[in-house]
């Protein structure tokens, strides 16, 4: 039932963006996705099994948008750029990946349970990285990228641009090189 389990977690999801977890309805989630409750307990056992699955598919959903920023064709620093400006841009929009890069987690979400924790998501980059940089200097560039767009996440200030994000790694970059 793979397609009922999608449209499970997309009506979980916008049920969530919605109103406080403790306040979604198994009954609603099932009838906005159109199938019984009994389909619903058949696919995640209950309320938190839901959660869970839903924590994991927005763990996935951003380490894809990390992969697809990192596959891009493009000068290194600019795909650095661009995971940095993704984690910013996914975390102020989705706060349950906010809250799995930051470790804290809001009364209104899910139980996190054995969700990844932030460190587990930046070994997750890191590892992503490894695969689609060569240099070693790179992937602890894109760590670093990362953990720039952590404070624009943790610390809320104007959205960083591209320009930014590439000022301030080209910035990095020349100071290790001096090292």
């Amino acid at each position: 039932m793979p397609a009922a389990r999608e449209t499970l977690l997309e009506a979980a999801g916008a049920a969530l963006s919605a109103r406080p977890w403790p306040a979604v309805r198994m009954v609603d989630v099932a009838a906005a996705a159109g199938v019984s409750r009994q389909t619903l307990y058949n696919e995640f056992g209950g309320k938190g099994g839901l959660g869970r699955a839903l924590i994991r598919r927005e763990s996935e959903w951003y380490l894809d948008g990390v992969e697809r920023a990192l596959s891009t064709p493009a000068p290194t620093s600019q795909r650095l750029a661009a995971v940095a400006e993704w984690t910013v841009r996914a975390a102020r929009a989705h706060p349950l990946v906010r809250a799995l890069l930051t470790g804290f987690w809001e009364p209104g979400l899910p139980a996190a349970g054995r969700a990844p924790g932030p460190g587990e998501l930046a070994r997750a980059v890191r590892d992503r990285a490894a695969a689609a940089l060569v240099p070693a200097q790179d992937v602890q560039r894109c760590e670093l990228a990362v953990r720039l767009a952590l404070s624009y996440v943790v610390a809320p200030g104007e959205e960083p641009g591209a320009g930014e994000l590439l000022r301030l790694l080209s910035a990095q970059n020349r100071t290790a090189g001096a090292r």
